[in-house]
């Protein structure tokens, strides 16, 4: 199937050739759906503290996390461009006949382009939106009056104005405040001065982000970051990383055949947020809070999620510390009956871990050593809020095909929702996934993991794409929340829906989370 050409091509993005099969693999016989059991819910499979354990895991985590090294990690390598796919359909059809202008004001739900336009000079970027008309002596209200609307979009999406559809999320700006608007960057430095600081004084921060806006990156921590470090009396330490070319999977025709460009190369496509475990594994920090680019809110609503944080990496310190406590002991003997049975005891009623049937009737020894295989994994805490309409996974048990359960962030692309036993499972789910970790991925002698070692190949993805005006299938790796980490320890802790205010489309920055307040 392959020429030296392409075996040449593969060897440089630093693929085996064994991956490219297993891959040409999984298109021909596809991905298996997960089988929900039932969804976690509060008391099964999700943890809601009380106010006093709420307070007592913000100790925890005040008083040790000294000892670990910590630091922020936040893909933000995602092109901005889907924030405005509204804006680039009504621009490309809008010429401002009355039948297009009677329909656009008619449209007046929160998503429509009426809406935005609206309320366009309450959006933070608007004052320097408004400066680069003023440049071209062009005034935002005369545009709107004379319904040149696509010009107006035109200075937002374009480089002759803003170039916002050409930038990732973290370079706009998201919120506005009395001494100037704030990129959503610039949001996840104020976050990590509040929870990601270390005892030497830094924050450490690290993004992962595309090689054509690190320049971009550079020029703005440059210019802001000083400001940042006397606010807070800190020192960041920020770091980027790229997805790899190693992470790339081939795409293939309807027939599984390797697609290929008009020069005859293989056509290969980004493996999704699931190639990014392969960045977080390169970190050496202890703890690693994980949170998207685009989930932030301004500094008037971020106590809850600096309480928050708080808890989630109190809880993950405080079960850490007793996992490590078990391992280093059952290092270097076999433990006494009660030491088992404590052991047990705290996977069951702090881990909601599972164990077989046969478990009990086990003899020591091997309960000690199943004990082991189970606690000496990454572990991850993961916030989960309350279910309220919005998209995206959620977390659920799931049983395997030894008919065991264990607990897993679930993507709705993996759950066969044409059978309606699974379909029941999804619509009684309390809780979705709003991306909110707090990871260790060390183990109890100080040493890294080898996280591919805990990724759950079977959960990969096929979509269909078009490249070129040919039909194609591409395949996503293993999700970094779902399949990637489907092996690692998994804890779900209820934290409050203010802590989740993503913005997918440019309207969400006209919600009233993100908005000044008057």
């Amino acid at each position: 199937m392959f020429t030296e050409k392409d075996l040449k091509q593969i060897s440089e993005k630093g693929i085996e050739i064994s991956t490219i099969n297993k891959q040409i693999d999984n298109f021909i016989r596809g991905f298996p759906f997960v089988c929900l059991a039932r969804p976690a819910t509060n008391g099964d499979g999700i943890f809601s503290f009380r106010e006093d354990d709420t307070e007592k895991y913000i100790r925890y985590f005040n008083n040790h996390i000294s000892a670990s090294s910590v630091i922020k990690f936040v893909p933000a390598s995602g092109a901005a461009s889907r924030m405005f796919k509204h804006l680039f359909e009504f621009s490309e059809t809008f010429t401002g006949t009355p039948a297009q202008q009677e329909t656009y004001l008619k449209d007046d739900n929160f998503n429509s382009v009426h809406y935005l336009i609206s309320h366009l000079a309450e959006i933070a970027f608007y004052k320097k939106l408004d400066e680069i008309l003023h440049l071209h002596n062009i005034d935002a209200g005369e545009l709107i009056s004379s319904w040149q609307l696509d010009q107006l979009i035109g200075f937002i999406l374009t480089d002759k104005g803003l170039n916002y559809a050409n930038l990732p999320k973290g370079l706009l700006l998201f919120h506005d405040y009395p001494e100037g608007a704030r990129t959503a960057a610039e949001e996840h430095l104020v976050e990590a001065a509040n929870y990601a600081w270390n005892e030497d004084g830094t924050a450490r921060i690290h993004f992962t982000i595309s090689p054509e806006h690190r320049e971009k990156f550079n020029e703005l921590f440059t210019r802001v970051v000083y400001s940042y470090e006397s606010r807070f009396g800190i020192t960041y330490e920020i770091s980027f990383s790229e997805q790899l070319p190693s992470t790339d999977t081939i795409a293939v025709d309807e027939e599984n055949v390797p697609s290929r460009s008009v020069d005859g190369t293989i056509l290969f496509r980004p493996g999704g947020h699931g190639a990014l475990l392969k960045n977080l594994s390169q970190l050496d920090e202890e703890i690693i809070f994980v949170k998207n680019i685009d989930n932030i809110i301004p500094d008037r609503l971020k106590e809850a999620t600096y309480k928050y944080k708080r808890v989630i990496g109190g809880y993950l310190l405080y079960i850490r510390n007793r996992i490590f406590e078990f391992l280093s002991e059952a290092n270097q003997a076999i433990l006494p009956e009660e030491g088992i049975r404590e052991a047990v005891h705290f996977a069951r009623t702090q881990l909601f871990m599972r164990f077989p049937d046969d478990f009990a009737a086990a003899s020591p020894r091997m309960k000690q050593s199943e004990l082991v295989n189970r606690l000496n994994r990454p572990i991850r805490v993961c916030g989960m809020v309350r279910n309220e309409g919005e998209p995206g996974g959620g977390p659920f048990w799931v049983k395997s095909q030894d008919g065991s359960e264990s607990l897993q962030i679930v993507e709705s692309s993996q759950i066969n929702l044409k059978d309606p036993a699974q379909q029941k499972i999804v619509n009684e789910a309390t809780h979705f996934n709003p991306v909110d970790l707090v990871c260790s991925i060390k183990d109890f002698r100080g040493e890294k993991f080898n996280l591919s070692d805990f990724v759950d190949e079977e959960t990969g993805f096929i979509s269909l794409k078009s490249s070129g005006g040919q039909n194609m299938k591409a395949q996503e790796l293993p999700g970094l929340w779902n399949g990637a980490m489907a092996n690692w320890i998994t804890v779900f802790v209820e934290v409050p829906i203010i802590t989740f205010n993503p913005v997918k489309t440019v309207n969400d920055l006209l919600r009233k989370e993100h908005l000044e307040e008057n």
